[in-house]
């Protein structure tokens, strides 16, 4: 498995994308531990922000993460190995769901325009960088898909697909009777941590950088731990300090240790 020899692979592009996805890591990193980002129940009464229905910020922002490596495979012509193809069209699974199923289902509070357009120039740039790389930089052997990474990182990457989109639903379940009130989720992985669905897509980020062993999927993997981690402590804490019942034994990641 080499970039070596590839000649639609240009270099510079793909090291300046990654200087780039590494920047926006730790950025968010930086950012993250001052304070939550502004959407959903941490949400201000700021009357100068802009707002955008949830609805249209999730699609909005999810967005160029599939669509933009479908481009890239269509303008490619086709992809040359089983593995390649499996890849991306797990990648592209995911975001399909987040933007025309849980972006159409979610409910929630208006999200303030600077969040959707940040996450918007995110998905963009990993979304390219992730297609790019998979496409054009990188190489597998035809026995690729019978090797024990990728087996463990699909299998991986499955099993934190169905925890998150379960945990979305299980949330998307508790808002019917108001969009403006939480409660305590429960069911699933909810029993054991606040934030089960983020638990789910670190593991499936994790699972896909490693099926794939690119750096670019190992870079995006632990983006998703820091802005999920992060935010899932967060949760944790507004639950804690709002209910008074909520559960002491509920770790806010990972079941039985944080």
């Amino acid at each position: 498995m080499s970039r070596a020899d590839i000649p639609e692979c240009n270099t510079y592009i793909y090291y300046a994308l990654i200087g780039q996805l590494l920047l926006f890591t730790i950025l968010t990193f930086v950012q993250v531990r001052s304070y939550p980002s502004l959407y959903g129940r941490y949400v201000t009464n700021d009357q100068s922000l802009m707002l955008v229905p949830a609805k249209v910020g999730w699609f909005v922002m999810e967005l160029p993460s599939f669509l933009i490596p479908v481009l890239l495979l269509y303008l490619s012509g086709s992809l040359d190995s089983t593995g390649k193809k499996l890849l991306l069209f797990l990648f592209c699974g995911h975001y399909f769901h987040r933007t025309f199923i849980y972006g159409i289902r979610t409910k929630g509070k208006p999200m303030p325009c600077k969040i959707v357009i940040s996450a918007f120039m995110f998905c963009t740039l990993n979304g390219y960088l992730q297609g790019y790389s998979l496409i054009y930089c990188t190489r597998y052997d035809d026995d690729w898909t019978s090797e024990i990474r990728f087996i463990s990182g699909v299998l991986l990457f499955l099993m934190g697909l169905t925890i998150n989109i379960h945990s979305d639903y299980i949330l998307l379940g508790l808002r019917k009777s108001s969009e403006n009130i939480y409660f305590i989720p429960q069911g699933g992985l909810f029993e054991y941590v606040s934030g089960a669905n983020y638990f789910g897509e670190i593991v499936e980020w994790f699972g896909y950088a490693l099926a794939t062993c690119t750096f670019p999927a190992f870079v995006f993997a632990i983006f998703s731990a820091i802005y999920l981690g992060f935010r899932a402590h967060q949760h944790h804490r507004y639950y804690v300090q709002k209910f008074d019942d909520y559960p002491k034994s509920r770790k806010f990641l990972i079941p039985f240790i944080i």
